[in-house]
C-alpha cells in the first residue's frame, strides 16, 4: 500500500509539473521514473542505506563475541543469521535493514561495541532482530528511498520554477488566470510535498520502535538490559556524522540528538516513554 501511494503520488507530481510546464513528456519520464525508484527501494534499499552509513561488514574473526550474541538471538528468534556490518561512529546506535529475514542486515556503530556490556549489547541486537522479525525494515528501508526521491523532485521543481518557469510565463499570458493559479499551486504542492513524505516516515516508525522493544525483550527474558541500553544512549550526545533526515528513523534511537531543529519532527517515541514501558514489563 505504502509504494503504491507512493507511485501515485510521484505520478501525481509529474501530472502538475507537465502542465505547468507545457511539457507531457515531464508525465511520461515520472510514471518511469517512479516504477524504477520502486523497483530499486525494493532489491537494493538496503545497500543503499548501508552505503550512506559507511557500514562495512564484519566477519566472525573480527569480532567473536558479537557474532556469538547474534547467534545465540537468532536461535531463539528462529531466524537466519543476518550479516552484520560495523558504522565508523561514536555514537550508541544500530538498525537493521533488508527486504526479508533472508536478506537481512544488522548495523551497530563502533559506539555500541565500546561503551555497552554484554547485557545492554545483547539487548540493543534483540531489538534489532525484533524488526526483522516483525518485518518492519523493509518498509522502513523503503522509506529511506522514497523520501529521499520526493524531497529532490520537490528541490528540481522548485529551482526550474525559479528559473526558468516563472520567468517564461511572466510573458505568456496564454494560459490566463488558469495557468497562474496551477502555477501557485504546483509551488505549494512542491514545498509541502517533503513534509507529507515525512508525516508517512513518522508514523511508520514510532509505533514499531514500542512494537520492537516489547518483542526484543521477550527474546532476551531480561526488559532491563534494554532499558538500560536505552538509558545510556540518551546519555550519549556524541554527534553522528553519516546521518541524515531520511535514514533517522531506521535506528534504535534519533541520532540527532541535542540538535534542537532536528528533533522537532521526531521519527521515535521519547527514550522515557521507552524506558518506562520496559521497566513495567512482566515476563
Amino acid at each position: 500500500m505504502l509504494i503504491f501511494g507512493f507511485l501515485v503520488f510521484i505520478i501525481g507530481l509529474g501530472w502538475v509539473f507537465s502542465r505547468i510546464f507545457q511539457n507531457p513528456s515531464i508525465l511520461f519520464f515520472a510514471v518511469i521514473f517512479s516504477l524504477i525508484m520502486n523497483v530499486l527501494s525494493f532489491w537494493h534499499s538496503d545497500k543503499i542505506v548501508l552505503a550512506l552509513s559507511r557500514a562495512k561488514e564484519i566477519k566472525h574473526q573480527e569480532n567473536p563475541e558479537l557474532y556469538h550474541i547474534v547467534e545465540n538471538l537468532c536461535i531463539t528468534a528462529g531466524l537466519p543469521l543476518p550479516k552484520i556490518y560495523l558504522i565508523p561512529e561514536n555514537q550508541i546506535n544500530a538498525f537493521a535493514t533488508g527486504r526479508d529475514k533472508d536478506h537481512a542486515a544488522i548495523a551497530v556503530t563502533k559506539g555500541v561495541l565500546e561503551k555497552l556490556d554484554k547485557t545492554d549489547l545483547e539487548g540493543v541486537i534483540s531489538h534489532e532482530l525484533s524488526h526483522i522479525g516483525n518485518k518492519d525494515m523493509l518498509l522502513m528501508t523503503i522509506v529511506v528511498v522514497l523520501v529521499g526521491f520526493v524531497s529532490i523532485a520537490s528541490d528540481w521543481f522548485l529551482r526550474s520554477m525559479w528559473w526558468g518557469g516563472l520567468r517564461r510565463r511572466g510573458g505568456d499570458n496564454e494560459g490566463g488566470q488558469a495557468g497562474s493559479i496551477l502555477a501557485l499551486a504546483g509551488i505549494v504542492l512542491a514545498i509541502l510535498s517533503p513534509f507529507i513524505a515525512l508525516l508517512i516516515q513518522l508514523a511508520i516508525s514510532r509505533k514499531r520502535e514500542f512494537l520492537a522493544d516489547a518483542s526484543g525483550s521477550l527474546l532476551t527474558r531480561y526488559p532491563d538490559g534494554l532499558a538500560n541500553a536505552l538509558a545510556k544512549i540518551a546519555a550519549d550526545n556524541t554527534p553522528m556524522k553519516t546521518a541524515s533526515t531520511a535514514t533517522a528513523h531506521l535506528y534504535i534511537a534519533n541520532p540527532f540528538r541535542g540538535k534542537r531543529f532536528l528533533t522537532l519532527f521526531m521519527t521515535h517515541p521519547p527514550i522515557e516513554e521507552r524506558i518506562k514501558a520496559l521497566r513495567e514489563m512482566e515476563i
